[in-house]
C-alpha cells in the first residue's frame, strides 16, 4: 500500500521522504518546501530523527511514517507513526501543530485520517499517549475516537482497536 497524500476536508497530509525528513532534522527548508512559522517544531525533528533511524535499521516503513500536515499547502505540523506495528499489530502515533494552528480542530482531523490509513493497512489497533498536564492532546485523541484506556503517574494512554 503506497500513499501519495491523504486529503481531509481542510488538510493535506503528505508522507515524508527520507530527503524531506533530513531537511526537517536540519531545520533547513529546500526549494519548494513551504513551511509555516515555527515549523518544524522539536516534535517534528524528533519524529523525523526516529524515522531516519528506522529506515537505516529496517528499511522503508511504507505508510507507517511521518506526514507533514499542510494547510493551504503550508506545513503547519506533523503526524505519523513511530514505526511499523509491533508484534501484536499495534501502531503508535504522535502529532503536533505549530502554535498558530492549534485550537482549530486540525489535529483531530489529521488523526482521524491517519487512523483510517492504519485501519486500511490492516493493523490491529493504534495507541498514543499524552502527558497528564496536556488536556488539549487528550481531547484530540478522544475527538478522533481513541478512548483513554489507562493512566499512570505521568501519562494518559489512548487506544483504538480495529
Amino acid at each position: 500500500m503506497k500513499i501519495d497524500f491523504v486529503a481531509t476536508e481542510r488538510l493535506l497530509l503528505q508522507p515524508l521522504s527520507t530527503a524531506e525528513a533530513e531537511r526537517i532534522v536540519a531545520r533547513e527548508a529546500g526549494d519548494g518546501d513551504l513551511w509555516g512559522e515555527e515549523y518544524p517544531g522539536d516534535g517534528d525533528v524528533r519524529a523525523c530523527t526516529g524515522f531516519l533511524r528506522g529506515v537505516a535499521e529496517r528499511g522503508d516503513p511504507g505508510v507507517f511514517r511521518p506526514y507533514a500536515i499542510r494547510l493551504d499547502g503550508v506545513a503547519v505540523g506533523g503526524i505519523g507513526f513511530h514505526g511499523p506495528p509491533d508484534d501484536l499489530g499495534v501502531a503508535t502515533i504522535g502529532y503536533g501543530l505549530t502554535p498558530g494552528a492549534r485550537g482549530k480542530g486540525y489535529a483531530s482531523e489529521a488523526l482521524r485520517a491517519v487512523l483510517e490509513v492504519a485501519r486500511q493497512a490492516g493493523v490491529a489497533g493504534v495507541k498514543g499517549d499524552a502527558d497528564l498536564d496536556n488536556p488539549a492532546s487528550h481531547r484530540v485523541m478522544e475527538a478522533a475516537g481513541m478512548p483513554c484506556v489507562a493512566e499512570d503517574e505521568t501519562l494518559r494512554h489512548f487506544y483504538l482497536g480495529f
